[in-house]
């Protein structure tokens, strides 16, 4: 007779040592002939492991079919389940439908159940999904739960509902590191930087120590925002409370420097960080792109070549887009066919665009338009405003009615199309057709887009829209821009009055 705890002891000692599928297999053989296969603590192990071996589905096969006994397992054993498919790139939908098999196997969900399934629905983006996880967490009473509450708040941000995520943030009873960083973050990818600024401050106030996690995200709205003074205080207040720099965070500061323009900063991190990542080495090339230094940028892509680092698609649009701003056409077509021919990277449409912007830039026009016509993938509307506005720069005014007219039939409802025909009516000097645009656009309803601009003073972001006339100071601010015009005049510059 087989003694089962002895069995069972064996099985778990198997499990814990596994480290192949090949293991796995003969394990689940092991527990096939011990008659352990409907055994809880046995199954919960093996999903475990099966999941730690990227065999979640194997486990599930093996846990779920039509005629097991699945009303032997426990509230643990359904949690690892839904944790590991929750866990998943590709299936973390399932973890909800294992979920959902949980609650009609009438197995209670406890309160490490809903974290993994309101983590599933993030991961899917699934709002209305969410939603009805959360009023099921209110129904069973776990609204209380500082875990369950944290992941509904990275939920909602992750579904795009940062209005329902700031809500339940609100209203949670006492808030941790996670409850912040969940709740900044969710602010800075939503790009709402300047809310994610003004709740760190928040944060300090109500003296919550913030995390590595915490300080990625308000770097990354510091990035957002060119704050670069406020980076600077972020690095030293790093520094000060002593709070542990990974390479994540590390990389974070590196990208805050290089987009805030202060690329010297950036490489100097940089140079000084050990096993420097791709994301560490596309950081500084972007940053060098969008600040001129294309040499520089190329210079350093060829150093990553030679330090073992393969690059990825977004280190290609940095350098390319470093080659456009630097004129170097040559180069950047190189790069362009070694994306393919060496590092079998293939071009996404962001790829075309940087080329189109690189021969536009230099003026290339009839090469920029062959080009397009050659792309293997249809140009999107970006590409052809890109090449539109080249033909305006440069002189092919024709061209450029012909492809904007294009774009107005194809897009007759969006704006910039024909901001872009009336500027080059108006570079044509045809002020009736210019006018009939614009009374074209009034006609639809159309406005364009009123400019905006932000500067940093004293460590706070302040935002101005051209027109607005709401702000307090907009007669002391309109003065100094009256001011500032007369100087620049004095100064020999002369407005360019054909551009809109």
């Amino acid at each position: 007779m087989v003694n089962k705890r002895a069995a069972e002891q064996q099985c778990l000692y198997l499990l814990q040592t596994c480290n192949t599928l090949i293991n796995l297999t003969q394990i689940h053989a092991q527990i096939l002939k011990l008659g352990l296969q409907n055994n809880p603590l046995v199954l919960t192990k093996f999903t475990q492991t099966s999941s730690d071996l990227n065999a979640i589905d194997y486990a599930s096969f093996i846990l779920f079919p039509a005629d097991n006994k699945t009303h032997l397992y426990d509230t643990f054993l359904y949690n690892t389940v839904i944790r590991a498919y929750a866990q998943t790139n590709q299936s973390k939908i399932t973890a909800v439908d294992m979920y959902k098999n949980m609650v009609r196997n009438e197995v209670m969900p406890n309160k490490f159940t809903y974290p993994f399934v309101l983590k599933a629905c993030a991961g899917v983006g699934r709002l209305n999904l969410g939603e009805s996880v959360h009023g099921i967490v209110v129904k069973f009473g776990f609204v209380g739960d500082i875990h369950v509450l944290n992941t509904m708040v990275h939920m909602y941000c992750c579904c795009g509902n940062v209005e329902n995520a700031r809500e339940v943030f609100d209203e949670m009873p006492k808030c941790d590191s996670v409850s912040w960083s969940a709740m900044i973050g969710g602010y800075a990818r939503m790009g709402m930087s300047t809310s994610a600024v003004e709740l760190f401050r928040e944060m300090q106030i109500a003296r919550v120590r913030p995390d590595e996690v915490t300080m990625v995200s308000v770097l990354s709205a510091c990035s957002d925002l060119g704050a670069l003074d406020m980076g600077k205080w972020i690095e030293n207040y790093i520094e000060r409370e002593k709070i542990t720099k990974g390479i994540e965070l590390c990389n974070a500061l590196i990208d805050m420097f290089a987009k805030c323009g202060d690329v010297d900063n950036a490489m100097r991190l940089f140079q000084s960080l050990d096993g420097k990542t791709i994301v560490s080495w596309t950081s500084v090339i972007v940053g060098m792109a969008m600040h001129g230094r294309g040499m520089e940028a190329a210079s350093l892509f060829e150093k990553m070549i030679v330090s073992g680092v393969a690059p990825d698609d977004v280190t290609f649009m940095g350098l390319l887009s470093a080659c456009s701003h630097a004129g170097l056409v040559n180069e950047g077509l190189k790069y362009f066919d070694l994306m393919t021919a060496q590092f079998h990277v293939r071009p996404k449409i962001e790829h075309y665009g940087c080329i189109v912007d690189l021969f536009s830039r230099a003026g290339l026009v009839k090469e920029a338009l062959e080009f397009v016509n050659k792309m293997p993938i249809d140009p999107n509307p970006i590409i052809w405003r890109t090449l539109t506005a080249a033909c305006r720069l440069h002189g092919e005014l024709s061209l450029g009615e012909t492809l904007t007219k294009q774009l107005i039939e194809n897009e007759p409802f969006d704006e910039s199309n024909y901001v872009l025909l009336s500027n080059i009516y108006g570079k044509m000097c045809n002020w009736e057709k210019k006018k009939t645009v614009r009374n074209m656009m009034g006609e639809k309803g159309m406005r364009k887009i009123p400019g905006r601009s932000m500067i940093e003073v004293g460590n706070k972001i302040y935002e101005f829209i051209a027109g607005d006339t709401t702000h307090d100071l907009y007669k002391e601010i309109q003065d100094m821009i009256d001011e500032m015009n007369i100087k620049i005049k004095m100064g020999g510059y002369a407005s360019q009055t054909l551009l809109d």
